[in-house]
């Protein structure tokens, strides 16, 4: 009989999984989402806010970046992954220097963690891991990414092997070890983008 080897990404999507979908249509507006942590690798002043938006998946709200910085960041402090998925909805609204919404996960501080984001100014998907405060890039993956629509990317990741998907297509496949162990999961802007992001969700595999 033959055997089949499996990757621990196809591992990962043969086990079950414990996830949660983040909506914001019931969290305060002007403010954090509840149990959210808001900063930036390097410098500046970052806006993270929840705001009204009617084209949002949920009818309502959306989680709005309206600051600017090196590279603002937002995470769900009660999420720690290992092996897992992250996916989010983004809509790129405005920005001179970058129009950029990405997701994070493994992060263990706002100096350490794996980010993937699309950016409409540059259209294309980007892979990075950040170590020290410093983003190193992994892959670029040219693609088009339209300002002010709405669009969803997603990261499986087990082990070393991470897949970056925008929009349902398959844009990265890589292995990559520089960041392991469990870490948080949210979302990413970079500059002054002008970012809103809704139904964010994650799993984590969960050993049989």
């Amino acid at each position: 009989m033959k055997r089949i080897l499996l990757t621990p990404l196809l591992l990962l999507m043969t086990l079950p999984t414990l996830g949660e979908t983040v909506m914001f249509s019931q969290d305060k507006q002007g403010a954090l989402p509840a149990g959210w942590l808001a900063g930036v690798t390097g410098r500046g002043q970052p806006k993270w806010t929840i705001e009204a938006d009617p084209t949002a998946p949920n009818g309502a709200n959306v989680l709005k970046q309206s600051g600017s910085g090196d590279f603002p960041w937002c995470v769900k402090q009660d999420a720690s992954i290992t092996d897992g998925y992250v996916e989010v909805k983004f809509k790129p609204i405005a920005g001179r220097d970058d129009q950029a919404g990405g997701v994070v996960w493994r992060w263990k501080d706002g100096n350490q963690y794996y980010v993937a984001r699309a950016n409409a100014l540059e259209n294309n998907v980007s892979l990075y891991y950040t170590i020290g405060g410093r983003r190193h890039t992994i892959k670029y993956q040219e693609t088009p990414v339209a300002a002010r629509v709405w669009h969803t990317l997603r990261v499986e990741f087990a082990g070393s092997h991470i897949q970056v998907s925008l929009d349902g297509k398959r844009q990265i496949d890589v292995t990559d070890e520089h960041i392991s162990g469990a870490g948080a999961v949210g979302v990413w802007t970079k500059a002054d983008s002008v970012t809103v992001f809704d139904a964010f969700s994650f799993s984590a595999a969960v050993s049989k």
